[in-house]
């Protein structure tokens, strides 16, 4: 009982000890959080004055700028607005003028119309005129309306005739004196051409075979053989009754050997097929560029010339298979850069550029199959692209006058070309094909009314035409010219260019292109 007691008596007191300890502890407590308090109420009203500055300021700039941006808008729509008056007063002037201009369409129209009325009245007596005219022609002369018309016509026609070639020599005329550099590019060669005889002896070469029976073996089962050749090499074979030979056909030169040394060991080697062809064509091609190539370094060493492109070599090298009258044009060309040099040095030039004018002069003949115009026009584009200097690719240019020429080696080269070409056993032709080429020639002339002979000179490279002077005038001579150039044109073929010449009183001079 006494332990129970002193419990209690504990328990008592200990709840009175928790007590007084509690409202202790919750003083203080309630004394700290009465100062975090005021020290956050401070911070407030610290935070609320800066956010007050702060908006205050951000206020003033905001105002600052839309004050600022309303004083450059209102500037802009004043500049705008004065823009708009301007352009309205520019509106204004220009709706006067076209009201002026209207005005005087208007009055111009109002005067045509007056006049379209007059010349209707001008025209109704003009035709009246006619009549009476007419009725008093046919009273004077006794000729009806018909038989005047028909003599009316014929004299008309003589006199548009007349007016015709008489405009036609004038016209000429005119366009050398105010044009003469566009004269001289129209009369210029465009193609040069090969005459049917010249292309006979120059495009041909016959293979001879070993038997008949090779023929076969050239053609092949239903023809397969001969078109592979053909297909390989450019060239069409022509097989024909001539025994024991075939013809190779084409105007490439380089082409033409390809095929021949080809069909060539075709034939020796015996095996014929589609396969052992392109195989052959293939190694021919081949030692064919090795040769080609070779054939222009040696033209070059001969001549002694430095630093020449060797596009221009290969090309050099392709004229050792072209032949002029039955001479090797590449033989012809050393010739000429030889007679050329020497002739530089008599007269001081230099002698290199000289050569180098005399070994190009034909090279344009190595493309001109592929390429349109004539061999010294292209020959000059050749060299030109392949960086040789001005004075040689002119003198080419002009070598056989299509152009002036500006510098003295043109002049060289046509002469050396001329002495090279015309030196005793230089050149030859066929004497049946050169008297066939001229009676051709003589042929067309004389077909022409009025003319009383013609001759062909230079070769076939100018026809002679002497007309009857009572048939023909000096301005029908002109047309007459013009008329037998275009007729050779149309039915002959021919190399290079012929000379068409008209003989009257006066002589009218034109050249068949």
């Amino acid at each position: 009982m006494t332990y129970i007691i002193i419990g209690l008596i504990a328990l008592v007191v200990g709840v009175t000890l928790g007590w007084f300890i509690g409202r202790a502890k919750v003083k203080a407590d309630t004394k700290a959080a009465g100062g975090i308090i005021e020290t956050a109420r401070k911070q407030a009203e610290e935070t609320l004055r800066e956010a007050r500055v702060t908006t205050q300021e951000e206020a003033l700039k905001s105002r600052e700028q839309f004050d600022k941006e309303s004083k450059d808008r209102r500037q802009e729509l004043l500049e705008m607005e004065k823009r708009i008056m301007q352009r309205e007063s520019n509106l204004d002037r220009k709706a006067d003028l076209l009201d002026r201009k209207t005005e005087d369409v208007s009055r111009k129209e109002v005067a045509i119309v007056e006049r379209e009325k007059e010349l209707h009245k001008i025209q109704t007596e003009i035709d009246d005129l006619k009549k009476l005219a007419q009725r008093e022609l046919e009273r004077v002369a006794g000729l009806s309306a018909e038989e005047a018309k028909k003599r009316l016509l014929m004299q008309l026609q003589e006199d548009i005739h007349a007016e015709a070639a008489a405009m036609t020599r004038r016209i000429i005329e005119e366009a050398k004196q105010e044009a003469d550099r566009e004269a001289k590019r129209t009369i210029t060669i465009a193609i040069e051409r090969c005459a049917s005889s010249y292309v006979q002896t120059a495009t041909n070469c016959t293979i001879a075979l070993p038997s008949e029976e090779m023929k076969g073996r050239i053609i092949g089962r239903e023809g397969r053989n001969i078109r592979a050749f053909e297909t390989a090499t450019g060239i069409n074979v022509l097989i024909d009754d001539t025994p024991q030979a075939v013809v190779l056909s084409g105007f490439d030169p380089v082409r033409r050997e390809l095929a021949r040394q080809t069909l060539e060991r075709l034939i020796a080697d015996g095996r014929i097929n589609p396969a052992r062809i392109e195989e052959e064509v293939a190694k021919v091609r081949e030692e064919l560029d090795e040769l080609i190539h070779k054939g222009g370094e040696e033209a070059v060493i001969r001549v002694g010339l430095q630093k020449v492109h060797p596009e221009v070599t290969r090309l050099l090298g392709r004229l050792r298979f072209r032949h002029s009258f039955a001479q090797n044009v590449l033989d012809h060309s050393v010739e000429v850069a030889e007679i050329e040099g020497m002739m530089a040095v008599e007269l001081g030039l230099n002698q290199q550029i000289a050569k180098r004018v005399g070994l190009f002069h034909d090279i344009g003949k190595a493309v001109d199959h592929e390429v349109e115009g004539s061999h010294a026009k292209i020959g000059a584009e050749l060299l030109r692209k392949y960086g040789e200097p001005e004075e040689v690719w002119q003198g080419v240019a002009c070598h056989h006058h299509e152009v002036e020429p500006i510098t003295t080696y043109g002049v060289l080269a046509s002469a050396a070309d001329a002495i090279s070409a015309s030196r005793p056993g230089a050149r030859s032709e066929s004497m049946d094909l050169y008297l066939q080429r001229l009676e051709k020639l003589e042929t067309v002339a004389n077909a022409f009314p009025g003319v009383d002979k013609s001759y062909a000179l230079q070769a076939g490279r100018e026809i002679r035409v002497f007309v009857q002077p009572n048939t023909v005038t000096d301005d029908e001579a002109v047309q007459m010219a013009r008329n037998i150039s275009k007729k050779i044109e149309q039915e002959l073929q021919y190399p290079g260019q012929i000379k068409v010449i008209v003989v009257r009183e006066t002589r009218a001079v034109e050249y068949a292109k």
